[in-house]
């Protein structure tokens, strides 16, 4: 949002779009719960979760995300725009319908297309500032798209007997850890060079540039460690490392422009 808007935006409207946003994503997530509540007693990581343990029925759960969505839709049409309110409901209904019904218990590429649904953020954001799409946010989408595999290939390393104990064919869960691991390092080398695309495409500056350079060769570093030694414990320190690049890499981008545009 503050690319898009060459500053900062409105304290309100960020507060807005963060708000309708986070009501999309829970929906979402409510919706993925009712659908995988099946699956989800047999892992050890998800067991807990309310429509496992009982705590929420199933009827309860899908009347919740219904009217999670449906208020985040009416909240951003009414305080947003359209366009960010389509944008956003778009996103739960790929994720539901792409990812959690269609993919995540058919294919090895489940994260790779479904991790569409999640780089929509960033298009909600640009369209909230300027009601309409251009280069830099695609770019933005690339960015997050290229991000997800290797962050989420990371954590099911880690968690691969519990896809398997569901039959869920995660990558790590079907293929070797090397296989694995070098899917991992070729995503983390097309992100860092999306990243570096992005920099002329939005006319960024030095601060930026510096940004993705260094966190991408930090990332790429990690991502060659765990490529020599597919373990657990390595692919957990590339997962913890791959969320605090995201939020330096994009904090780098506001800064940049904050710094070179003024408030």
């Amino acid at each position: 949002m503050v690319v898009a808007e060459g500053g900062l935006p409105s304290l309100w409207l960020m507060t807005a779009t963060v708000i309708g946003g986070t009501l999309a994503a829970g929906g979402a997530n409510a919706f993925n719960m009712y659908i995988d509540r099946d699956i989800d007693r047999l892992m050890e990581r998800t067991k807990g979760r309310p429509l496992v343990t009982g705590e929420v029925t199933p009827t309860e759960g899908l009347v919740f995300a219904f009217v999670v969505e449906i208020v985040s839709f009416v909240f951003l049409w009414g305080f947003v725009n359209l366009l960010s309110a389509v944008l956003a409901v778009s996103a739960t209904l790929f994720y539901v319908f792409v990812y959690t019904l269609w993919l995540k218990r058919t294919s090895t590429h489940n994260i790779v297309i479904g991790g569409a649904a999640g780089a929509m953020p960033v298009l909600v954001g640009w369209s909230a500032v300027t009601n309409q799409l251009d280069w830099p946010p695609v770019l933005l989408f690339g960015i997050i798209f290229y991000w997800t595999p290797p962050h989420f290939w990371a954590l099911a390393i880690r968690y691969k007997d519990d896809y398997q104990s569901a039959d869920v064919p995660m990558l790590p869960a079907v293929a070797s850890l090397r296989d694995t691991s070098w899917r991992i390092l070729l995503y983390t080398v097309l992100l860092w060079a999306v990243t570096l695309m992005f920099g002329p495409v939005a006319e960024m500056g030095l601060v930026y540039y510096l940004a993705a350079i260094v966190l991408g060769a930090v990332f790429t570093g990690l991502a060659v460690q765990v490529f020599r030694r597919p373990e657990p414990a390595l692919a957990m320190r590339l997962f913890g490392w791959s969320i605090t690049y995201l939020t330096l890499l994009f904090g780098a981008m506001a800064v940049d422009e904050i710094v070179r545009n003024g408030f």
